[in-house]
């Protein structure tokens, strides 16, 4: 791809094409067996690999699984999954949700886990379809493809920034061909289990997982769609040293 060439299509499709690619990602948590070409996952990474990196440092590695592979790690976490005094002793590599929970980050947590449980008929306190419907992240919820991103452990906090920006890419690159993703911090404390499986050297750490391949559309767990915050409620806007609102 040529970075510096002329857009493909005039400004007006070009911003609706972007804005759509970016406003229609979600989490998908049930997918269609359809095979996702390997051309295909591979146009989606030549794609992302253009992310905004400091000093173009490019922190990012990527684990492809597909077929037996695939089935192979989903079973070997399985197995300590479901084994709680094995599960509860795992630590995870590093700390992606906070220590304390506050607002308003509590309220939105607490949100989605209703709506999605209140979906799928699962109720409070039912501790065994609870357990079964987070163990499907570890199906990679059925997605024909799986994806485990690492990073070297010598690199910093920035190089993490810079990841966001990169899944994000991979994530929308994928919209752009039809697809769908779902990202996933459930893998992380598996992350022995994924080098092990995977060969994946212990200088290397896991960042997150991801599901991608087609939506199905038909599975009500798909039918949730997210609110966000209107920019009005948390973006500040400074001039002529006043804050104003957009």
């Amino acid at each position: 791809m040529n970075r510096t060439s002329s857009p493909p299509l005039d400004p007006r499709l070009l911003n609706e094409a972007v804005d759509w690619a970016i406003a229609s990602r979600r989490s998908i948590r049930a997918f269609e067996p359809t095979p996702v070409n390997k051309a295909d996952i591979e146009a989606i990474l030549e794609v992302a690999r253009f992310s905004a990196t400091g000093v173009n440092m490019q922190p990012w590695r990527v684990h492809v699984v597909t077929g037996e592979i695939k089935e192979r790690l989903s079973a070997a976490i399985a197995d300590i999954d479901n084994d709680p005094n094995h599960d509860l002793a795992l630590p995870d590599p590093y700390e992606y949700y906070p220590r304390e929970w506050t607002s308003p980050y509590i309220d939105r947590r607490r949100q989605v886990g209703w709506q999605l449980y209140g979906l799928l008929g699962i109720t409070k306190g039912d501790k065994q379809r609870m357990h079964e419907q987070h163990a499907r992240n570890y199906r990679f919820f059925d997605a024909p493809v799986g994806l485990l991103f690492t990073i070297d452990r010598v690199l910093g906090e920035g190089s993490l920034l810079d990841y966001g920006m990169f899944l994000q890419s991979v994530m929308i690159a994928a919209r752009g061909r039809g697809l769908h993703t779902c990202p996933q911090a459930a893998f992380l404390k598996y992350h022995h289990v994924i080098s092990e499986v995977l060969g994946i050297p212990s200088s290397q750490m896991l960042v997150c997982g991801m599901s991608l391949g087609y939506a199905d559309m038909d599975s009500i767990e798909n039918s949730l769609v997210t609110e966000r915050e209107p920019v009005s409620r948390f973006a500040t806007f400074h001039h002529n040293n006043k804050e104003t609102q957009p």
